[in-house]
């Protein structure tokens, strides 16, 4: 089988591609260059793409770089400075996954005349009762990359290997060293690849939209603070709040943008017995009774069950910041996804 497997330059992706090659297919190494900004989150570095080239050398693989940085910024940058302009939380990671790694990469895959897209993400597939493929959780629950894969289609996972997917973080590591790979002890990246540790969100965002200043009321709409940035906050945050120390902790409970002002309470005022959604899309049939919902990239499941636009909760659960990813399991595999909607009730 040829296979184009993306090389982002870290180890479980260089992993990917050797494994893929020991099983005796035609491996074709691809970087793909999303981000022409500074970046130093070790990802869509010079760096990175120098890693996987050498990788690639090492397993005696072409590589090839694709720059789909005009398709980054209209599908990943532009709505994720939207989202936090109307004070939504969004899930740039999901979005680059959607259109770039399993839409676009795929696309030119076809063009090209390879049978199959590689990545190195911890997830696996697995198959529903009608036969229909299903993104399902990878074998290193601490690693586990499911969540932000939940959006890709049968039709999509009929053309995907996901090679690492049934090895823990320590197993890939292990063969990366067996191979004397380069990556083997590389540092895994860590947040969005376009926000900088130096500059962070405000700076960025900032450079892109007005951030305004809002007030900070308690449940009662008494002012009790000021933010200078309400775009920056999220629902859940604690810190940053401007709220002046009373020996109780308080926390956003919602963000309300056009009328400049976050709503804070205690801890107990972010549990919920329901959460709204909209986009709700079924994998299969819709579920009629329990299934296990996911709200971010490295939370915990929680037991639910899903009616119309609403999710309700076996147990009070936190509220969840509009613009996230909510993502439906019956166990393992992903059955259906959701976006958090605005609480009407916050």
């Amino acid at each position: 089988m040829r296979v184009l497997a993306a090389m982002s330059g870290g180890v479980d992706s260089s992993v990917a591609a050797a494994l893929l090659l020991e099983q005796g297919h035609d491996v074709v190494g691809v970087t793909m260059k999303l981000w022409g900004g500074a970046s130093d989150s070790g990802c869509c570095s010079v760096a990175d793409v120098d890693d996987a080239r050498r990788v690639a050398q090492q397993l005696g693989i072409d590589h090839h770089v694709f720059n789909f940085g005009d398709d980054f910024e209209a599908r990943v940058v532009a709505p994720y400075v939207e989202a936090h302009a109307a004070g939504r939380t969004p899930n740039p990671c999901v979005e680059c996954n959607r259109h770039l790694k399993f839409d676009r990469l795929l696309e030119r895959a076809d063009a090209l005349g390879f049978d199959a897209v590689a990545t190195g993400h911890h997830a696996r597939i697995g198959v529903g009762p009608v036969g229909r493929r299903r993104v399902a959780r990878g074998a290193d629950r601490a690693k586990d990359q499911s969540y932000v894969l939940h959006m890709l289609t049968g039709h999509q996972l009929a053309r995907v290997l996901l090679p690492v997917g049934d090895r823990t973080k320590a197993e890939v590591r292990d063969e990366a060293r067996r191979l004397g790979l380069r990556t083997a002890s590389k540092a895994d990246s860590q947040d969005v690849c376009f926000i900088t540790s130096t500059g962070g969100r405000r700076t960025f965002l900032g450079d892109r939209i007005p951030l305004h200043a809002a007030d900070v009321v308690d449940r009662d709409g008494v002012t009790v603070g000021r933010v200078d940035a309400v775009e920056l906050v999220t629902v859940g945050q604690r810190k940053g709040l401007g709220v002046a120390g009373t020996g109780e902790r308080r926390f956003a409970v919602a963000v309300d943008v056009p009328r400049r002002r976050v709503t804070v309470g205690a801890a107990d005022d972010l549990l919920v017995a329901t959460s709204p959604v909209a986009d709700l899309a079924w994998v299969d049939a819709p579920i009629d009774g329990p299934v296990d919902v996911q709200v971010s990239a490295h939370g915990a499941p929680a037991a639910a069950r899903v009616e119309g636009d609403v999710v309700y909760w076996d147990a009070p659960h936190r509220r969840v910041a509009a613009g996230q990813s909510v993502v439906l399991y019956d166990g393992d595999e992903v059955v259906g996804s959701a976006v958090a909607a605005p609480d009407p009730d916050a």
